[in-house]
């Protein structure tokens, strides 16, 4: 597993274990088992996996969920720390830095901004800069429902296009708040959001960022 993968993986095993099986995510309706039960599948059952993103399959990936989440909630943590199965396409570098180092940050601010005493974390610039290639190239797919037209925009500057149309909304922050206001965290996201009033309250009160 790469660098990043591997470090956000092991983090968020600890907050898991951590805030127990019990407590609240970012994700709404799901507590931490909830959570912990989807990375697992995600990884390990792919017959399964496919109805986060296929309507048609949603119906299975939520009666295999349901029946990890019923495992003790320690094993769950042992899975997403020990990682995929030897086979998995997900032991390949490339596919985990590429699949996992986002989606390991994002779940794990989940489980750390759901807590009342949380605080944000530093990124070294490398990771920052990691997760900001990412985000450059997935904007298209994360805003393309989204409301308004949506520019996202580094301090420095860099911009990338998440969505065309008008009026168009501009928020500004570092990648990896950029990245949690994109996959639907608007507001537990350190950003600055300009625009016509009414446009950015659309874009804050919609669910159709993300995946």
């Amino acid at each position: 597993m790469s660098t990043h993968a591997k470090r956000e993986r092991l983090l968020l095993a600890d907050l898991l274990e951590a805030a127990g099986p019990d407590a609240p995510t970012l994700c709404e309706g799901w507590t931490t088992r909830d959570l912990a039960a989807h990375v697992v599948v995600r990884e390990r059952r792919a017959d399964a996996a496919g109805g986060i993103l296929i309507k048609q399959l949603a119906g299975r990936l939520e009666r295999v969920q349901a029946e990890f989440a019923a495992k003790p909630y320690e094993e769950l943590i042992q899975l997403i720390r020990t990682g995929p199965p030897r086979f998995s396409p997900f032991n390949l570098k490339q596919v985990d830095e590429a699949s996992n180092a986002v989606e390991f940050y994002v779940h794990a601010e989940d489980v750390r901004r759901a807590q009342p005493d949380w605080t944000q974390r530093e990124l070294d610039p490398v990771f920052s800069d990691a997760l900001w290639s990412r985000l450059e190239r997935m904007a298209r797919v994360v805003g393309r429902k989204a409301p308004v037209g949506l520019v996202l925009r580094r301090r420095d500057g860099q911009t990338a296009v998440a969505h065309r149309g008008t009026p168009v909304v501009t928020v500004t922050g570092e990648p990896s708040e950029l990245l949690l206001f994109a996959f639907g965290r608007q507001d537990a996201a350190d950003v600055e959001v300009e625009g016509d009033k009414e446009a950015v309250t659309r874009l804050h009160e919609t669910r159709q960022l993300g995946l």
